[in-house]
């Protein structure tokens, strides 16, 4: 049986090999390339990392060919972004733009770098904007703890066979989650193409029974919780709208099953949301509730809603007056009335064929040797 962290003995090493018993080749990315000057392709198929906190770091993708003087970096590294503090794996070649470091070793794979980034991430968050930021001079000083082979070195073996067994783990729980959430979607309803259903105009005000506003004045007000908290909502179409997990406050408390449409944000107005849980929300946000909705329905009328979505701006907003005048395309039945039958079974058909293509991938990739 394997150690466990608290078991295995532990060693201070600094992260660049320039000082003494460091570890790791540190330097700045070999491109820092500005995104206004990245050549345009038709083959976008090479990251472009940012010190962004998002999708890996991963901003866009751009085309291999760039201007000879931005030299491209080879996968399997660590990126840290100055400033921002993110660090991230990257296991394919990539660009950059600017003020980011590369970390990289022989003993790096995609199991170390697992393992060592949660301890990487933590040293850098004591840097910060200002007069304390992680130059590349700082992260050159700077030292991380790691478990110790019997000659005192890293134990990257010991770091690869704890990440794949907790890989295990974690890919059998969600088997069983997804063979779960197979028996409840169901799916399987023969219907007719969405191309071929006839579709009408509604105006959103006359398809919700009523409405009603998010009711927080800001975070600063709550008390965050993020292992039992309620998501907290606000106006970003990332995440689902969830901003952070707050303790539960019952004057600011909504019920969930409601469609949230985003009033203002930064390229996140006009988007909307789906609900099911009980949450508490920014004014930002206006939910709409009906006798009829479902988790099944609403991801089908929040996808509808978005494809409307290009005309908000920042000088075109949602008031409740606008959000009730506005227009959806919708599926009709016989009557000429929202088919929503049809909308909550054509949902749960994709639901059910993403799930078994999970369960079919985690099934070949659940026999991963732990060593």
């Amino acid at each position: 049986m394997m150690k466990t962290l608290t078991d295995k003995k532990w060693g201070a090493f600094y992260i660049s090999d320039e000082k003494e018993n460091g570890i790791f080749k540190l330097r700045s990315s070999l491109s820092g390339i500005d995104k206004n000057k990245l050549l345009d392709s038709n083959d976008k198929e090479t990251p472009y990392i940012t010190r962004s906190d998002f999708n890996n770091g991963v901003a866009l993708f751009v085309g291999k060919e760039q201007r000879e003087k931005f030299k491209i970096d080879k996968g399997n590294v660590i990126t840290i972004g100055l400033d921002t503090q993110t660090v991230f794996y990257q296991p394919h070649s990539f660009y950059t733009g600017q003020n980011v470091q590369v970390l990289y070793n022989e003993h790096l794979n995609k199991y170390t770098a697992k393992f060592i980034i949660p301890l990487l991430k933590k040293q850098v968050s004591k840097l910060s904007w200002g007069g304390n930021g992680a130059t590349l001079g700082r992260l050159k000083r700077m030292q991380l703890l790691l478990p110790i082979d019997q000659n005192n070195m890293p134990d990257y073996e010991f770091m690869e066979a704890y990440i794949k067994e907790k890989e295990k783990i974690k890919r059998e729980e969600y088997l069983e989650y997804c063979k779960k959430q197979l028996e409840i979607v169901g799916g399987g309803y023969d219907l007719i193409p969405l191309k071929d259903k006839e579709w009408q105009s509604f105006f959103i005000g006359d398809i919700f029974d009523y409405f009603a506003p998010g009711k927080s004045k800001g975070l600063n007000h709550l008390e965050e919780d993020k292992t039992f908290g309620k998501s907290y909502i606000g106006a970003t179409n990332r995440n689902n709208g969830v901003l952070s997990f707050v303790r539960a406050d019952k004057k600011m408390l909504q019920k969930g099953n409601a469609v949230g449409f985003i009033k203002n944000g930064n390229g996140s107005a006009g988007y909307a949301i789906y609900k099911y849980e009980s949450f508490i929300s920014t004014s930002d946000v206006i939910f709409a509730y009906s006798d009829w909705l479902n988790r099944y329905i609403g991801l089908f009328i929040t996808t509808c809603s978005d494809m409307s979505q290009e005309k908000y701006s920042h000088g075109y907003k949602w008031t409740k007056e606008r959000l009730l005048r506005s227009g959806i395309m919708l599926p009709v039945n016989e009557c000429g009335t929202p088919d929503y039958e049809y909308m909550e079974q054509y949902s749960k058909n994709l639901l059910y064929k993403k799930l078994q293509s999970y369960v079919n991938f985690v099934t070949n990739q659940i026999d991963i040797v732990v060593t």
